[in-house]
């Protein structure tokens, strides 16, 4: 009983949790830039492609 009460005092699950998320949320922020980034290349190498 005391080694489960002391789990439930232990915050490393917490910390764990709030790391996965932040990991997340970045990977998403990366996802979105990378992908409006690509659009926006494309865009650009098309109009220098037709302009040749």
């Amino acid at each position: 009983m005391k080694n489960f009460m002391n789990f439930l005092k232990t915050e490393n699950g917490a910390a764990a949790a709030e790391y996965g998320l932040l990991v997340a949320l970045i990977a998403i922020v990366i996802i979105v830039g990378v992908t409006s980034l690509g659009s926006k290349l494309n865009t650009d190498f098309t109009n220098i492609a037709n302009k040749l």
